[in-house]
């Protein structure tokens, strides 16, 4: 075999991953070049990256005997940073960044679920120990870049199916959606709307699935017009809370699929003159602090995502030291938390 020939299996497979020198042979460019793309570095063009990167996805990339060190960084990633969600998640990773003596790099994609171009780039040329995605999803290129670069991924409260390769965190969404809709029906309602997250978000599906399940155990039919389809923003959850509450036979009780539309239920309430619970009764998603201190206290099923976020950080860790997982997937528990927003319809 020559320098310039491909080493190959006898099945015509590559016998093991090329070295930087054999990826700029086939692709015709120079080591730097290859160096360039494989560490991030912008100054390549996009046609000669996209090229490189086919080659190295359909041979593996061999790294020097060195391995090169990994920045004393986690990459944690957020679809947007509003509210007290991501301050949840932030304090999570943080207790366990702080234990390893890592800091965090937050960044933010703008409401986009997955991250534009430039991103990835960014990232490889940070080297971080590991990166967390939060609430979005990366594409099979992305993730293939990191993983020929060692750099780990898990995917924290996916807003889509990661699938079973990915590491993934989230919760028990179809049981809170059950326990939130049981509670109401315990209390005597059986005119109960829900205003949904968007329909890419899976964890709103399993909550939306949850309600379902809940009226069919109670031989209570489910009316398709208490459903809305919300954006698991307040703004969104007081537009489709004014439409339920102006039908002529309105809901007695509102099942949120998040605290931020809980809140825009809240408004809504005000601005007809309705008061929680005597006349509506309201319950969320999630237990941010801030919603023991409404008025009334909101009702609603807790889930533990600072708990979730050092899961997804314990995860990584093991990753970034090469060891295997104990699985792939983590699910953690919701529990129904009863406060002032909830009580039996008046009669």
């Amino acid at each position: 075999m020559t320098a310039t020939e491909e080493p190959t299996a006898s099945d015509g497979a590559p016998a093991q991953p090329l070295t930087i020198a054999q990826l700029a042979e086939l692709a015709g460019v120079s080591t730097a070049t290859v160096s360039k793309v494989v560490n991030g570095r912008s100054e390549v063009a996009p046609e000669t990256r996209a090229a490189i990167e086919r080659l190295i996805r359909e041979h593996g990339y061999r790294r020097q005997r060195r391995r090169v060190s990994s920045a004393p960084l986690i990459e944690l990633v957020f679809h947007a940073l509003e509210g007290d969600y991501p301050i949840e998640i932030i304090k999570g990773v943080e207790r366990v960044a702080r234990e390893h003596h890592l800091a965090v790099v937050v960044s933010e994609l703008q409401h986009r679920h997955v991250p534009g171009r430039g991103w990835i780039e960014d990232v490889l040329g940070r080297r971080p120990t590991g990166v967390i995605a939060v609430f979005s999803s990366l594409t099979h290129e992305q993730r293939d870049q990191l993983t020929t670069r060692d750099i780990p991924l898990v995917m924290l409260d996916p807003s889509g199916d990661p699938g079973h390769r990915v590491p993934s965190v989230g919760a028990s969404n179809w049981s809170g959606g059950l326990w939130a809709t049981r509670h109401l029906l315990e209390l005597g309602h059986r005119r109960i709307g829900i205003i949904t997250g968007p329909d890419y978000a899976l964890s709103s599906r399993a909550r939306l699935d949850g309600y379902r399940a809940a009226l069919d155990t109670a031989g209570v039919p489910v009316d398709p017009g208490l459903i809305c389809q919300g954006d698991f923003l307040a703004e969104g959850g007081l537009a489709q809370a004014h439409r339920l509450l102006r039908l002529p036979d309105p809901p007695t009780a509102i099942f949120t699929c998040n605290d931020g539309e809980a809140m825009g239920v809240y408004r809504a309430a005000y601005d007809l003159g309705l008061r929680i619970p005597d006349e509506l009764s309201v319950i969320g998603f999630d237990d941010l602090p801030p919603m023991r201190w409404t008025i009334p206290p909101l009702t609603t099923i807790r889930q533990p995502l600072t708990e979730m976020a050092v899961a997804a950080a314990t995860m990584l860790m093991t990753l970034a030291r090469g060891e295997p997982l104990a699985q792939n997937r983590v699910e953690l528990g919701t529990e129904l938390v009863v406060r002032g927003s909830t009580a039996p319809p008046a009669r």
